[in-house]
């Protein structure tokens, strides 16, 4: 395996703040561009039309592509465009346009922005909301370029044509009315894309209008943040008003959540309005100095913004005699320079990630960063096409995360708005760092990475961070645990899988940093770190799968439909491993493995026949299809590099095949974009892939090459950056048919290009790169070494221990037994073994005590189970009882898993269970409702609704029994009409509920219950229970218990409110007996239990004490039993064991059996000594069942007589008593001479008369029925 090295690029840029003249300020305050480096010439006409002709902003404007077709110019901290009903502005399909306003984001997945939506009409308004006001229009009368939009809107006095432009800080508006006196623009400062939760807006003058909005939000909420404008018109107001909430008014003030103004001319004479309206971040000032600055003229601002356009597109050129093909690349362009943008007033004051007001020293501030996406694609094409301002991009992500404390990962305005998981600013930053952009904060970048990747913010942090940092930073992986939350936004736990991949790529990248930068430790720790992908790769699946926090893997064991990752599938993120894809390939099985498996994940085959149709049909087609899908998903981030993975298998000409493909996606109308644009970085794919050149690593400075899409390109470069001003991209001959590289060759001294791959300074620097094509794959690129290496490889494997119970808390009831299993999962360089150690009360036996166990690991986390069967004695009192568990590795490792038996209350409904409604989480062993989902067991128990114990039904005195059932058992029953006999304990009830839920009850179900009493008589009650997850229970009944996730077959648990409801109480009428009731037919209603008002039976619990500890044979002794309560009324049944003919006779009864009364708690029972042992049970039978419960002692009791004092009842022998026996004087020695002890056969006869014989055999008795667990109260676990 080879390692990818690259060279650190340090940037030949003047250091220090460049200075600009005079003239060329002036020029930017109008919004004309300053002298560029001059572009390379256009490759077909220097006559071409100018390249703005070429750009169509509706492209991605259908479809959720969600851009906007509206006016800016590049990185403009307004974007100034319709909002027509859409949550994130402006839809193709829609036709009423609501208003223009100032902030967008090109290709976002949720509302944001929108602030301050401006909107002419005609005549005064008499709704204050813009989904009333709005008005509708054509596409026949709508027009966009960059910096430009025009509509016709349909207004009640007339067509009303309406133009915008932008500078950068500024939109200018120009509104043709029809001839009317009652010329309006309605400003709407109280409502946005997003939630607005104050606004204020104050008519300045006759011709201002100030507004302040503050505004939160994006797919989930965020921190709050104000922005303030600042709107001049060219001409007098005639008349105005304000409003808040639903009330206008003619006031020239409001104030409150939802506020607005709208401001009237007279338009019969001089039909254009033109206004600016200016955006500050920062405060009024800073609104009125960027107004100051950039106020213009309509058509000077529109001419300036199309200069800017033209100097940008120009830094590429290509061919535009195909203008479908010309006008897809430069859209492309285009929407690549949209983002991110300027966040810095005119004065170089921003509002800062600490919300403090700062001055940028040097640099221009730059906010609303989508990094999770821009990492992969837009930050390199930026760094190529427009290095100063990458620069100061990086800077400010730098500055950002020095102020908020933690690296940002997806920013809008001056918030972290937590959307999507990974840590993607350190792939960011890594980037920009190895390309030079960094020089003089290299230092600074790298304390905010350091920190970020070591540390997880407190819960006072508006970030979430890298929150499975506490677990990654053990264990080597991101846990899934999607019933934990952080703050609002995506949080790492709901995708630890694809987190851990992102986690691992991160830490890579920041080895390279850290050791360019001299911190060694650092390295090689983030080295190590670099390879946790392997610790989410599961061997019995062959791919990569999520894991929780007991260090488990969860979800389907299918990669398509597992769980755990964000935004796709496990077959889409395998190839998330960039940092060491011949770590992956060998993982996956080798060379040929791999190229099977992209073969298969792109459809090679069908593609090549029809490469366009398999794009189209065969590959994941939908913007939000992230899940279910065995192939490439080229609308979505994580599995944008995958067509450049053949370069590690050597058939770079797949590459070429799959990317052509790919482009095919991208086409000249509203559906033309794959996804979500995410600010410019599907775009941003685009354009690289045509180029011939794609960043194959983020993070680094490597670039993979493949044929490019034209014959020709030239790209300017700026010279203090690169040194150079161009680099031109040649491929004569180049056709559908003749695609393949056959050679590659830089006019500069690389010479001739064997590598699929160059170093960035190579690429810069390669002059004209010439890629020779033919009709037919070559051999280029295929030699051993021509393929990428990796950043990091292999090393040393911590050996790592997990392990848990499954099921976590067992329920049996008493004589009965159940099976668990202990599962262990280890991580080692090679096999890896330990035991298992199970621990607990006399109560419970286990079929096994110690075992075991040996997995081969090499390097992988690789499990084993371990079944085990807890068998509860007859008679044992119900209740919980500890158990622990112990792994151990032989490496020292150790776990030790406490929990608890639950010996279950008995249920006289449990043979008539029918459904199995509670389950485990991720274990599929219920069904509640049809659709495979269930109530999670835990859950329920910690909310008081547990397997095999009492509960009550809240706010009353009624009670009822949840049984013990195995895992996988009926646990309820379908009410269908069934009649059911009331046992005796509960005929005196006065009334009753039935403890249940119904699904899909919308929102409840039931019917009517009978009563039937024991005077042959009946009644009848209507019932009805809650549908399981509604929202509110039907009236009258009971939240008994209700929990926030419900199971969802083998997947993750759903975030989704279910419970379980008790009906309201049905009374039995004054003098009735119940016999029985007949449940309602109502197929899908549930019944746990029926509670009853009377009190569940007592069961007393019993203790036995013998009146001697050494009888002689032939003594009697007394037997007292003593009850608590003491009030419980029965008798005390004394019988001997089954088999046990010993006891037979000793008992005073023919049968061996004796019965006595219970007197005040206590009942004496005589039995005669034996000279063999003999083994009694005690019961507890009630007078009155409905009082107390059937009981009996926990251990059987065991008496035997002793010799007389001349040992002649001995046998001399004594057995082999060399036993345990410490003080012979006393303990009788080893019994072997025929000593006064008698012997003790094994040497436990006695303990210098300190233990009785009984007890002692009581502990015999105890070893042979099975091993006793040993007892442990520590929950601890070791490394």
């Amino acid at each position: 395996m080879s390692q990818l090295t690259f060279e650190h690029r340090s940037s030949t840029r003047r250091r220090g703040i460049l200075k600009t003249s005079l003239a060329a300020l002036a020029a930017v305050a109008i919004g004309i561009p300053a002298a560029a480096a001059t572009p390379a010439a256009a490759a077909d006409d220097p006559a071409a039309e100018p390249l703005t002709s070429f750009v169509n902003p509706f492209i991605g404007t259908q479809d959720d592509g969600n851009t906007y077709p509206g006016a800016s110019v590049p990185f403009g901290m307004v974007q100034f465009s319709p909002d027509n009903g859409h949550n994130v502005g402006y839809d193709y399909g829609n036709t009423r346009i609501r208003g223009f306003s100032l902030v967008h984001l090109s290709g976002v997945g949720c509302g944001l922005g929108g602030l301050l939506p401006v909107l002419p009409t005609t005549g005064i308004p008499t709704s204050t909301r813009y989904e009333d006001y709005g008005l509708e229009y054509s596409h026949d009368d709508e027009e966009a370029a960059p910096g430009y939009y025009r509509v016709g809107l349909q207004a009640p006095g007339g067509t009303i044509e309406a133009e915008l432009t932008a500078t950068e800080h500024t939109a200018i508006q120009r509104y043709t009315f029809p001839e009317t006196a009652e010329a309006t623009v309605i400003i709407n400062a109280g409502q946005a894309l997003n939630s607005v939760t104050a606004s204020s807006v104050n008519i300045i003058d006759a011709r201002t209008v100030e507004t302040t909005i503050t505004s939160r939000g994006f797919c989930q909420d965020t921190q709050p943040f104000t922005v303030h404008t600042r709107t001049t018109f060219d001409r007098d107001i005639v008349s105005a008003g304000v409003w808040s909430g639903d009330t206008l008014s003619a006031d020239t003030a409001s104030e409150g959540e939802r506020t607005g103004a709208y401001v009237t001319f007279d338009a019969t004479a001089d039909r254009d309005v033109e206004a600016v309206t200016a955006l500050s971040y920062v405060d009024a000032a800073g609104a009125r100095a960027n107004h100051g600055a950039e106020a213009t003229s309509f058509d000077q601002a529109r001419s300036a913004a199309d200069a800017q356009w033209e100097q940008r597109l120009e830094s590429v050129r290509i061919p535009t005699s195909d203008v479908e093909s010309a006008r897809v690349f430069y859209s492309a362009l285009y929407r690549s320079f949209l983002a991110p943008n300027t966040g810095t007033d005119v004065d170089g004051r921003y509002r800062g990630w600490d919300r403090a007001v700062h001055t940028a020293d040097g640099f221009t501030y730059y906010q609303n960063l989508s990094l999770w996406d821009t990492y992969r694609t837009q930050q390199q094409l930026l760094y190529l096409l427009a290095p100063g301002e990458s620069r100061d991009m990086a800077i400010s992500v730098i500055t950002a995360g020095e102020q908020l404390g933690w690296l940002p990962r997806w920013g809008y305005g001056p918030v972290e708005t937590n959307i999507m998981t990974g840590d993607p600013g350190t792939a960011f930053l890594v980037s920009a760092w190895n390309q030079g952009l960094l020089d003089g904060y290299e230092e600074r970048a790298y304390a905010v990475l350091a920190h970020n990747a070591d540390n997880t913010p407190d819960a006072s942090s508006p970030a979430n961070g890298r929150a499975g940092n506490p677990v990654y930073l053990e264990d080597g992986f991101v846990p899934h645990e999607p019933g934990e939350n952080g703050r609002p936004g995506d949080y790492d736990l709901h995708h630890g899988g694809s987190a851990t991949l992102e986690y691992a790529l991160s830490d890579a990248l920041l080895s390279t940093m850290a050791a360019g930068l001299g911190h060694d430790d650092d390295a090689a720790r983030y080295a190590v770190r670099g390879e946790n992908y392997r610790a989410v790769f599961d061997e019995t699946t062959g791919s990569f799968r999520a894991r929780d926090r007991s260090g488990f893997f969860v979800g389907d064991p299918d990669p398509a439909h597992t769980t755990g990752f964000h935004e796709g599938t496990a077959v889409q993120y395998q190839w998330l491993v960039p940092q060491d894809v011949p770590g992956l390939i060998e993982l996956l099985g080798g060379t040929d493995a791999v190229e099977q498996r992209l073969d298969d994940f792109f459809a090679y085959d069908a593609l090549q026949d029809d490469p366009e149709g398999t794009a189209r049909d065969v590959w994941v087609n939908g913007t939000y299809s992230y899940y279910g899908q065995h192939t490439y998903n080229p609308n979505n981030e994580p599995d944008l590099h995958a067509p450049y993975l053949y370069q590690w298998t050597g058939q770079p000409w797949k590459t070429t095949d799959v990317v052509r493909a790919a482009l095919t996606l991208f086409t000249d109308g509203p559906t033309g974009v794959t996804g979500n644009d995410d600010l410019g970085t599907m775009s941003a794919w685009y354009v690289l892939s045509s180029i011939g050149a794609y960043p194959i690593v983020p993070g680094t400075d490597i670039w993979g090459l493949s044929t490019p899409a034209f014959e020709s390109v030239d790209i300017a470069l700026d010279p203090e950056w690169f040194g150079t001003d161009a680099l031109a991209i040649r491929a004569p001959g180049l056709t559908d048919e003749n695609r393949y590289t056959r050679s590659v060759t830089a006019s500069s001294d690389l010479g001739a290009v064997t590598a699929s791959h160059l170093a960035g300074a190579e690429l810069t620097g390669a002059g004209t790169l010439t890629f020779e094509v033919g009709s037919a794959p070559s051999d280029w690129a295929t030699a051993p070494g021509s393929a990428p290496g990796a950043l990091v490889m292999a090393g040393a494997v911590e050996d790592r221990l997990f392990a848990r119970l499954s099921p976590a808390h067992a329920a049996v009831e008493a004589g009965g037994a159940t099976t668990i299993s202990v599962d262990v999962l280890a991580q080692a360089a090679g096999s890896s073994s330990g035991s298992i150690r199970i621990g607990g009360t006399g109560e419970i036996s286990a079929s096994v005590e110690d075992v075991e166990w040996t997995v081969e690991s090499n390097g992988l986390p690789v499990g084993k189970q371990v079944p085990v069967t807890l068998a509860v004695r007859p008679g044992v009192i119900a209740g919980t009882y500890p158990i622990t568990v112990q792994a151990t590795d032989a490496a020292g490792n150790e776990i030790d898993i406490d929990t608890t038996v639950t010996v279950g209350e008995t249920s006289w409904l449990s043979g008539q269970f029918d459904n199995v409604g509670i389950g485990d989480a991720r274990a599929d062993n219920a069904d509640f409702d049809g659709l495979g989902y269930y109530f999670l067991r835990d859950a329920l128990a910690d909310l008081g609704f547990e397997q095999g114990a009492a509960g009550v039904v809240p706010g009353t005195e009624a009670t009822f029994v949840v049984p013990a059932v195995d895992a996988g058992e009926p646990d309820n029953l379908l009410a269908a009409g069934q009649q059911l006999e009331i046992p005796g304990a509960f005929r005196r009830a006065t009334s009753l509920h039935l403890v249940g839920a119904t699904n899909n009850g919308s929102p409840h179900a039931g019917g009517s219950l009978q009563l039937h009493f024991t005077d042959g008589t009946e009644a009848g009650a209507q019932v009805e229970l809650s549908d399981w997850c509604t929202g509110e229970p039907a009236d009258g009944n009971i939240v008994v218990a209700k929990a926030g996730q419900r199971g969802d077959n083998a997947n993750d648990p759903q975030n989704i409110d279910c419970g379980i409801y008790a009906t309201a109480a049905v009374a039995v009428p004054d003098g009735k007996t119940l016999q029985s009731i007949t449940l309602p037919q109502a197929p899908n209603m549930h019944v746990f239990a029926v509670a009853f008002d009377v009190p569940n039976p007592v069961t007393p619990v019993l203790t036995a004490d013998v009146s001697e500890a050494e009888p002689a044979i032939g003594d009697t002794v007394t037997v007292t039993v003593t009850s608590d309560p003491a009030s419980a009324a029965g008798e005390i049944v004394l019988s001997p064991v089954a088999d046990d003919a010993a006891a037979r006779p000793s008992a005073a009864a023919a049968d061996g059996v004796r019965r006595v009364p219970l007197v005040d708690g206590v009942a004496e029972l005589p039995v005669v000594a034996t000279a063999d042992a003999a083994s009694y049970r005690i019961e507890f039978v009630p007078t009155d069942a409905t009082l107390f419960s059937p009981t009996q002692l926990a251990d059987d009791i065991v008496i035997q007589g002793a010799p007389d004092p001349d040992g002649s009842d001995g046998d001399g022998s004594g057995g082999d008593g060399s036993g345990d026996g410490s003080d012979d004087s006393d303990a009788g020695g080893s019994g072997g001479e025929g000593s006064d002890a008698g012997g003790a056969g094994d040497g436990l006869a006695t303990t210098g008369g300190a233990v009785s014989s009984a007890l002692i055999a009581l502990a015999l008795a105890a070893l042979a029925a099975g091993a006793l667990l040993r007892t442990r109260s520590r929950a601890a676990r070791t490394r």
